[in-house]
């Protein structure tokens, strides 16, 4: 049975509130911190690109506090190990007065990871965060330790430095639920910021979300209703948007080398409840799907040559896309219906 306004209210209330708190903290990017509280609704990992000093960091530490929840930081460099995200084993010793190997858990076990600038890690390093991005569990030595619930990477990375950085492979991007681009303010935010706020520094939060309070807002996402028409249409931006689709979309797939996988559907999906949560309706529309998909998508459409040459971007791909697949013109897959 499908919630009404009415029931939901409470948690859209709260919802806005932490949006507006993350307004009111970090000046000019309303549009960044709703779609990073999306995320958060729909417990999805989240990438920030952007140029130093926009405010990545700063709005990553910002949620942690207004969550409540335990927040952790990496700096990604070069030399960082596995061992020093994940923990390791080390001597100490009991009671009995004998040494024995002990667990020391890394910064991976807590609520909130920040990976700092995660692309400055070797490739060995960054493929430490797969297991736990994924099943939410780090394994060593043969022991499965589960994390924190709930639990959330949200990473940074520079997008112009090349010198000693390494490309995030495949198989961690598409464990990110959307990549977000983060860029300047304009003047007039500018200004705001140097009169009001000495050497830049945000103001502390006046309050924070109680661990109950997200328990609400986690049941209440799992109540929005999701239709069967609206499903369908998430299933065929992504099927349409593979390179070898039958009936695909001629202006997108000459320009791919491979399609998003079907955790794109996934996200696309859980992505688009939070955002009819956050608009207070219970029930998914597809104006939802076409707000979120262009995050969900742009890192997880790998151009091809042929794109580089021409210089169009996922993004435009991605946009290309929503103009052509139309809802109402849907061809519904088997065993779905238009109710």
């Amino acid at each position: 049975m499908l919630m009404t306004p009415e029931e939901m209210a409470p948690a859209v209330e709260c919802a806005n509130k932490l949006l507006a708190e993350l307004d009111r903290i970090l000046l000019g990017h309303h549009e960044i911190h709703k779609l990073v509280l999306m995320g958060i609704l729909s417990r999805g990992h989240i990438l920030l690109e952007g140029l130093p000093g926009v405010g990545k960091t700063a709005l990553v530490k910002a949620l942690g506090q207004l969550l409540d929840l335990e927040f952790k930081r990496v700096q990604f460099t070069p030399d960082l190990l596995p061992s020093d995200i994940l923990g390791g084993s080390i001597l100490q010793m009991g009671e009995d007065g004998q040494r024995h190997l002990a667990f020391q858990p890394g910064p991976i076990f807590a609520n909130i990871v920040l990976a700092d600038e995660i692309n400055r890690a070797s490739p060995k390093t960054q493929a430490a965060m797969l297991e736990a991005m994924q099943e939410r569990s780090v394994t060593l030595l043969g022991v499965t330790r589960p994390l924190p619930a709930p639990f959330f990477v949200l990473a940074s990375q520079n997008p112009i430095e090349l010198e000693g950085t390494y490309p995030i492979p495949e198989a961690q991007l598409d464990r990110f639920m959307f990549k977000l681009e983060v860029s300047g303010v304009d003047a007039d935010v500018l200004s705001q910021i140097i009169t009001e706020r000495r050497r830049g520094e945000p103001p502390v939060p006046s309050w924070s979300l109680k661990n109950e309070e997200l328990e609400g807002l986690f049941a209440t996402m799992e109540k929005i209703n999701l239709s069967q028409a609206v499903a369908a249409y998430i299933a065929n931006l992504v099927a349409l948007s593979q390179p070898n689709a039958v009936n695909g979309v001629a202006e997108v797939t000459r320009y791919l080398a491979y399609g998003p996988s079907p955790r794109a559907a996934i996200a696309m999906a859980e992505a688009a409840r939070a955002a009819a949560l956050l608009a207070g309706r219970p029930t998914v529309g597809f104006e939802d799907v076409k707000a979120i998909a262009p995050w969900v998508l742009n890192h997880r459409l790998l151009l091809n040559y042929q794109a580089r040459l021409e210089k169009i971007t996922s993004l435009e791909l991605v946009k290309r896309l929503l103009e052509k697949v139309e809802p109402a013109t849907l061809s519904l897959p088997k065993g779905f219906s238009e109710n």
